[in-house]
């Protein structure tokens, strides 16, 4: 049995050990792959290849047909031609939920950043600015309370849920707009359309999918019925917002802040307009980062090729 990994830095850049996948059989790491043609070339004969964000196509399918199966080391799994795999029976695996505590923290930091501009304000600290200013306080940006105010989730499964927990605890009321509806919900939010959403809340987080049912849904017209003020946080798909009409809405003021740990295309290219935006803050799509939440989505890539080689495959989204 071969193994092959495309891109296995993305979620061990050394601080995690790739070792137990031996135990299934010969184990190829690369780093990164960067074409096509590359991929094709180190998979060669391998019968089971890792990735996380390396395209899996047809034409790649066609040239490597010694593939049994497709581990994608993540939640998010379109980078892979699910179809074209089912076709050749190929079943296509993901992690779905190893990140859920990890992503909901992240959410309510950026949220709280947007609140009080933690990091800002200590730079200030250290280029003088409190020592000179001649009062025991100082602050450079309007601070807010979590307390009192509307979120508006956008996708509840699993990490909108623990996004609402959090909020719950901060004393905030919740809306949630989701396209399938749970009891287990009901103590959480409450379920509205998405235009009342948007209408009442003073933040709106998105948790859901990137579909073509969803690409795009904050746009300039959405962006419109949100109230004025209003903050956008997004640690969910880039894609799920239109970036010049979010740079628009900052630059009007109509957005108090804006908040993203993902963009439409990544790396961040220097073209994209939310670089400079106003009120808007960038982190490099870090949310799922913490060492312990990267090691549950490895143990369950392990169980996840351990129970295909015991003929009982689990977390298969395309068969």
């Amino acid at each position: 049995m071969k193994l092959v990994i495309l891109d296995g830095y993305a979620l061990n850049p050394g601080d995690l050990s790739y070792e137990p996948l031996r135990q299934f059989g010969e184990l190829t790491v690369y780093d990164r792959t960067d074409t096509e043609a590359e991929a094709i070339a180190r998979i060669g004969d391998s019968e089971i290849v890792l990735v996380n964000k390396v395209p899996i196509t047809e034409t790649l399918l066609a040239a490597c047909p010694g593939i049994r199966l497709i581990c994608v080391q993540a939640t998010g799994y379109n980078v892979v031609d699910c179809a074209a795999c089912a076709r050749r029976g190929i079943p296509v695996t993901n992690v779905p939920s190893y990140g859920t505590a990890a992503v909901a923290q992240f959410t309510l930091a950026l949220m709280l950043e947007v609140c009080h501009r933690i990091g800002y304000h200590d730079q200030l600290v250290h280029q003088g600015r409190w020592a000179s200013c001649g009062s025991f306080c100082f602050w450079d940006t309007p601070q807010m309370e979590l307390a009192g105010k509307t979120l508006g989730i956008v996708g509840f499964g699993r990490i909108g849920q623990a996004v609402a927990k959090a909020a719950k605890g901060f004393d905030m009321r919740v809306l949630a707009f989701t396209r399938t509806r749970r009891p287990e919900g009901e103590s959480l939010a409450q379920y509205v359309s998405l235009d009342t959403l948007l209408e009442e809340s003073d933040f709106v987080s998105l948790h859901c999918p990137l579909t073509p049912a969803t690409e795009k849904l904050i746009n300039a017209d959405t962006l419109g019925k949100m109230r004025n003020g209003a903050v956008l946080i997004n640690t969910s798909r880039g894609g799920l917002v239109d970036e010049y009409a979010v740079r628009a809405a900052l630059e009007s003021g109509h957005l108090r802040a804006a908040a993203v740990d993902v963009v439409a295309e990544e790396p961040i290219t220097a073209g994209n307009p939310l670089l400079g935006a106003p009120n808007c803050l960038i982190t490099p799509h870090m949310a799922w980062a913490p060492v312990e939440s990267r090691q549950r989505l490895l143990n369950c890539v392990i169980e996840n090729i351990r129970c295909f080689l015991n003929g009982a495959p689990q977390n298969v989204v395309n068969l």
